[in-house]
């Protein structure tokens, strides 16, 4: 029988929790160890719509990138919207899984998934970052519909759209402040979920092309390689893996 503590090891293999960031709240959030897993649901966020999934699919187990809580909490009630969540899950005897920066630096984690996603060639990293050589070099407005295109979404161009690039520094979810490194290995262009105003100008006042892809579409392809991952580890033991809707480009429900 499948527990929690075999997933938990499973994840921790991939991606250790004790490689998380100090601020992170990674790990097993709610629910106890020996609890037998029904069926595990994955997501980027644990929320009231993707609870409502995994109980009707009868998944007892959500696995979701960023944790639901990341400060301590001096009640479990119902008054705020984290609260009321936490209350459904322990209801409802669901355990929550979360692994964020760990899987964020992980080696064939969030950011070596998007390098791949991005079509990025003999891949260095660091932490944080992942540098390549793009397919071809092109414009920077090229690059902006190729990225648009790969990424499902519409990333934001800031610097001149005809300059040349042809090496891409990538950097998943608020990692904007990634891209000094990014030039330190060599990238003409840095990528990341969130570039802040600031982030950005001193990214293109130092001779790089930013670009700004969305939280959500830098991190969701890693999602689904980790449920992938999951769902061929457990294939043996017959154990369902699904993916949230939300995580479902132009799904609206």
């Amino acid at each position: 029988m499948l527990t929690v503590a075999d997933v938990y090891a499973y994840v921790n293999g991939r991606a250790p929790f004790d490689t998380q960031m100090d601020f992170d709240n990674a790990g097993l959030l709610t629910g106890v160890m020996d609890q037998p897993v029904t069926g595990i649901h994955v997501a980027l966020d644990c929320t009231e719509g993707v609870i409502q999934e995994a109980e009707r699919l009868g998944a007892s187990l959500i696995v979701t990138h960023h944790p639901l809580m990341f400060h301590a909490r001096k009640r479990m009630t119902e008054e705020d919207a984290e609260g009321r969540l936490l209350c459904r899950l322990i209801r409802g005897h669901m355990a929550l899984l979360a692994a964020h920066t760990n899987l964020d630096r992980a080696a064939g984690g969030i950011n070596d998934v998007l390098a791949e996603v991005c079509g990025l060639r003999d891949t260095v990293g660091e932490e944080f970052l992942r540098v390549g050589d793009l397919p071809a070099p092109m414009e920077a407005r090229e690059l902006q519909a190729y990225l648009s295109d790969r990424l499902g979404t519409v990333v934001r161009l800031m610097g001149r759209a005809g300059q040349q690039v042809s090496r891409l520094g990538v950097s998943s979810g608020a990692g904007g402040d990634g891209w000094p490194l990014a030039k330190a290995l060599g990238a003409d262009a840095f990528l990341s979920g969130e570039i802040r105003h600031h982030e950005g100008l001193d990214c293109v006042a130092n001779g790089l092309v930013a670009l700004e892809g969305g939280h959500f579409a830098t991190e969701a392809p890693g999602i689904f390689a980790l449920a992938n991952a999951l769902q061929t580890h457990l294939n043996a033991i017959q154990c369902n893996v699904c993916v949230s809707k939300s995580l479902i480009p132009g799904y609206q429900g």
